[in-house]
């Protein structure tokens, strides 16, 4: 589809559907929204000009790894949800196949800080952050006490209890071919410390930081994104919150960088009636960790098959390992050695590589920044943040390969390629013939993961965490 034809039968679904609209003026794809497309929609109606948002499969598609449950499902569910008390923006239509709009829903538009970092940090929102913890507590009482039956959920969203969770989830990246051992460490702790499910509910499966609407006066003003709403263990939603990757650089405050995990919890208790099984929250934290860094791979693997191969989808890839890092952060931490970073090039090199680079980089950062707006600004920054990285990767990457292949050899008491040994120690987590309480084990997955994330993102907090462990032991 064109862009003129997406534009013509768009505005020919507003005119239509939307009482009193006239005519489409503008349409503006917003920044971020890695796996679903939000489009800014801006129309003439017979009161004056309205705006209104967009929600829509990546390249007009609906497709499984991108919506698990389906956009229409997931208008239900917001539907619903605001029906139950939950604040969710109205949905006005759900589109249609004959509408060759693509596959989404246009839905009433919200006014609220939606970018993490922001809420974590903007003076704006100082007033209100205090309380928000607790109010994430009560709005997700409310999402789990919705009665699957009467709303009809119940025959459009999948069951997983938690051994399914953790298959359906292992099983995607085993399709991959690439060997990740401290994802199937994670896997196999996972699988050894499985909770018992008793009591299955609407479980939203992405509330966190980034996924929430908030006001400066109403604190939660909305609930996004349902795209892999199911029916579950309610705890997966508390213990995603925590997720060190949702709290945007604040990792001393457990509930999105902005409040306490005792105040989310006195929240939830308050509005449900029901004590917390914190030991199930934490589990479904390391979980969180754990799925994440899947779903980062699959960012990638999107990249190479999907509709939208857009720069930010390997960008996305390599975040995996700072999930991996969480994960050795809740499970393994202790001391590590940092690869000290090597020369890219001869100091007589006309120019040098890590010049060229950075000269790409900064004109990325600073004119092509500076000439642009919403998301092709956002795009150059993370395309910029990219040559970072594979600058990191040629000054730390070779040495960290040759210890890491040492270290297998040690480990695994066999000899072959770095990529044999990797492949090697995978499968002997997966089939359960290497422990998972091994020191030396430990040693291997800390000095090779957290160095990983001294290439992909030094900054990020997971990594400053594990260091000054090391450090400090």
């Amino acid at each position: 589809m064109t862009q003129p034809d997406f534009f013509g039968a768009l505005r020919e679904v507003l005119v239509r559907e939307i009482s009193g609209c006239v005519d489409l003026l503008r349409v503006e794809r917003l920044s971020g929204g890695a796996s679903m497309e939000t489009y800014q929609l801006v129309v003439e109606t017979t009161q004056g000009e309205a705006t209104y948002c967009m929600r829509r499969g990546a390249g007009g598609v609906d497709r499984d790894s991108v919506s698990a449950i389906g956009l229409a499902t997931e208008a239900l569910l917001m539907r619903t949800a605001r029906a139950s008390g939950v604040p969710e923006p109205e949905v006005h239509y759900v589109l249609e196949e004959q509408d060759r709009v693509g596959v989404g829903f246009i839905m009433e538009w919200m006014d609220g800080e939606t970018l993490g970092a922001r809420i974590v940090r903007s003076p704006k929102l100082d007033d209100i952050r205090d309380g928000l913890a607790e109010q994430c507590g009560r709005e997700l009482a409310k999402i789990h006490a919705i009665d699957l039956q009467d709303s009809g959920l119940k025959n459009h969203l999948p069951v997983l209890d938690p051994a399914a969770c953790l298959d359906q989830t292992w099983d995607r990246y085993k399709e991959w071919d690439t060997a990740q051992p401290m994802i199937d460490f994670t896997g196999r702790w996972l699988a050894e410390n499985l909770p018992d499910l008793d009591n299955y509910r609407l479980v939203h499966n992405d509330f966190r930081n980034g996924n929430l609407m908030v006001d400066s006066r109403l604190g939660l003003s909305a609930v996004l994104d349902w795209e892999t709403a199911h029916i579950g263990d309610p705890m997966r939603d508390l213990g995603w919150i925590c997720t060190n990757s949702w709290r945007f650089g604040r990792r001393d405050l457990a509930v999105g960088g902005f409040g306490e995990l005792d105040d989310l919890i006195a929240g939830y208790e308050a509005e449900s009636g029901e004590t917390v099984d914190r030991a199930r929250v934490q589990y479904w934290e390391v979980f969180g960790s754990f799925w994440w860094a899947i779903g980062c791979l699959g960012m990638a693997d999107q990249y190479r098959v999907g509709p939208d191969a857009t720069v930010e989808r390997p960008a996305i890839g390599r975040r995996s390992s700072e999930c991996q890092v969480d994960c050795v952060n809740l499970l393994i931490p202790g001391p590590v050695e940092l690869v000290e970073p090597q020369r890219l090039s001869g100091p007589a090199d006309m120019p040098r590589i890590d010049e060229l680079l950075v000269s790409v980089r900064d004109f990325l950062h600073g004119e092509v920044m500076n000439e642009t707006s919403g998301r092709t600004n956002f795009l150059a920054r993370v395309a910029g943040n990219s040559l970072d990285i594979v600058q990191r990767e040629m000054a730390i990457g070779p040495l960290l390969q040759e210890r890491e292949h040492v270290r297998l050899e040690t480990l695994l008491e066999v000899t072959g390629t770095l990529h044999e040994l990797r492949w090697k120690l995978v499968s002997a987590l997966r089939d359960g013939s290497m422990e998972i309480d091994r020191v030396d084990l430990h040693e291997y997955l800390r000095e090779t993961v957290v160095n990983q994330v001294a290439i992909d993102q030094p900054k990020y907090s997971g990594f400053q965490f594990a260091t000054r462990s090391s450090q400090a032991g």
